[in-house]
């Protein structure tokens, strides 16, 4: 796994026959907004280039580029099970699980949670895309459901939400507070005091790991970077936002089965 610079879960790094990366925005080939390593092929970057920092990636992981899986995300509880490469269009969804040592599967995001998550006892890995709609919705929980389909136990499960935007960072109006309190009262655990009264800091990968602790997964951690303030490292959608740009790139996080 040489080549381009990767962060790891040092939880999922310790278990056996599991390969995983957090690729950075780093040792691509895309320009400007998208620069550099962009893996997003719903951007309007260059597709050549998304398809070279893609096959980056997966060499980085061991393998060929069409073995390296994304779904169309669209911020849902959608679970696929997948079992071999697409043919024809990504499908809609927002969490991928496979048996199949030959597939990596990736999450894509700009401060939303990727969530990787494995069973090294029965060979059973999953990557989801989590926001704030995609957890509150319950992808967390398909993804977990979908692996205990396959035969992987919550309790053996270990998980890593990665580069996503920090607590200190994501700064929501009182509405979007008050949806997650009517789901949960004790979600306003979540929410702290933001800059003005109307406004809250919101934990994403606080209320992520609390979902992946209720599912039963047996050991989870956040491994503690913040999309929005590194930008060296990371793309950032909310950051785009602010500066008012047109569209941002896409980081990938991945898992796969060592054959």
């Amino acid at each position: 796994m040489e080549g381009l610079p990767i962060l790891a879960s040092p939880l999922l790094a310790r278990a056996s026959g599991i390969r995983h990366a957090f690729f950075t925005r780093q040792g691509g080939v895309s320009e400007g907004v998208y620069g550099s390593l962009n893996a997003g092929p719903g951007s309007g970057d260059d597709p050549a280039r998304v398809a070279e920092n893609r096959r980056r990636a997966a060499a980085r992981l061991g393998g060929p580029e069409d073995r390296l899986l994304s779904a169309y995300q669209v911020h849902s509880p959608a679970a696929l099970i997948v079992e071999a490469p697409w043919r024809g269009p990504r499908p809609e969804g927002d969490a991928l699980v496979t048996a199949e040592p030959a597939l990596a599967l990736g999450a894509l995001a700009a401060d939303c949670a990727p969530v990787l998550i494995a069973d090294p006892e029965a060979r059973i890995v999953a990557a989801a895309h989590a926001g704030w709609r995609g957890a509150l919705a319950g992808v967390v929980e398909a993804a977990i459901e979908a692996m205990t389909a396959l035969g992987a136990a919550p309790a053996r499960m270990l998980a890593a939400v990665g580069p996503c935007i920090g607590p200190d960072s994501y700064e929501v109006g009182l509405e979007f507070a008050a949806r997650f309190e009517a789901a949960a009262a004790a979600n306003a655990r979540f929410f702290r005091a933001g800059q003005r009264p109307d406004k809250r800091l919101f934990d994403l990968p606080g209320y992520v790991l609390s979902r992946l602790a209720a599912a039963g997964v047996g050991q989870a951690e956040w491994i503690g970077c913040d999309t929005f303030a590194e930008e060296a490292l990371f793309f950032s959608n909310r950051r785009a936002v602010h500066r008012g740009q047109s569209d941002y790139g896409r980081l990938l996080s991945a898992i796969a089965l060592e054959p």
